[in-house]
């Protein structure tokens, strides 16, 4: 789902159950010689010291997609990004391997950070995905409620921002 950089943001989504290469995931990003900034986040899962082997994680399938892509076009609406990248697992995941990633680039690195934000916290509490937690002994804990501070980090963005490049802080 990626699209041209002419005037437009190159938007690519996918979800997976196969780990990513967070290296050659950047390198392939389509950047320009005007891009003066690629701002990337790696959501890895947590072993919660020795207690997790790992998390379960499904989702809607073309939902969840279409869902994350809905927020990437939106973020580049917002801010003046030419890339927006977004890698999610679905499956099994170990603990230390990765669960997300979210690059996005843009001439300038306000831009670029506000937008891998933005993405990054209204994909965690928009996007129809559901986790448990798999615990070291081999049992799989209850079905993981949404987290009132991920909710509140994405309410922060729900107002516009002030001149269409740069978000309300």
């Amino acid at each position: 789902m990626a699209g041209p950089m002419t005037g437009a943001a190159s938007i690519s989504v996918r979800v997976q159950d196969t780990p990513f290469d967070t290296a050659a995931e950047i390198a392939a990003l389509p950047t320009g010689a005007d891009t003066g900034a690629v701002v990337t986040f790696t959501g890895i899962c947590r072993g919660e010291a020795g207690r997790l082997a790992g998390l379960e994680l499904e989702h809607y399938p073309g939902m969840a997609e279409a869902e994350i892509e809905r927020v990437a076009r939106e973020a580049a609406r917002r801010w003046p990004i030419s890339v927006a990248l977004a890698i999610h697992r679905h499956g099994r995941i170990a603990a230390g391997e990765d669960i997300v990633l979210v690059a996005t680039a843009s001439a300038h690195r306000a831009a670029a950070f506000q937008a891998a934000e933005f993405l990054m916290d209204w994909l965690k509490t928009r996007a129809p995905f559901w986790k448990r937690e798999l615990f070291a002994d081999g049992s799989a804990g209850p079905w993981v409620e949404a987290k009132a501070a991920d909710d509140e980090a994405a309410d922060r963005w729900a107002a516009e921002p002030r001149d269409g490049t740069v978000a309300a802080e």
